[in-house]
């Protein structure tokens, strides 16, 4: 198990309308502007879940995930990309991605019944 940031980008871009932006020192991944996941560093990706999400995954896979918090705001998931596979970052990314994406574009990823 190994992710890399080139395979984490690939999986990001692959999300419809998803740009990558400089936010601040590190790369960001955007869906109508809004940040779905930095970059902060090579070995570690931050994607924006809400609170529950990542209070879920980091209980439950400690050793990979971990609780980020801004101030008193729980903010994010760092992930530890050397401890998790592609279809892990594709699920997190995929929950991020239809949390900040507008209810039009979310459609495309998942239709009404």
């Amino acid at each position: 198990m190994s992710v890399t940031i080139a395979q984490a980008r690939r999986v990001a871009m692959s999300l419809p309308e998803v740009t990558e932006q400089p936010h601040h020192e590190v790369i960001s991944f955007r869906v109508g502007g809004k940040i779905i996941a930095t970059v902060p560093d090579g070995e570690h990706l931050r994607v924006m879940l809400d609170q529950a999400e990542i209070r879920v995954a980091a209980s439950e896979n400690p050793q990979s995930f971990h609780e980020f918090y801004w101030g008193r705001r729980l903010a994010c998931l760092v992930i530890d990309l050397a401890d998790v596979t592609v279809p892990q970052i594709r699920e997190l990314l995929t929950e991020a991605w239809l949390r900040k994406a507008s209810p039009e574009l979310a459609r495309r990823l998942r239709p009404d019944p």
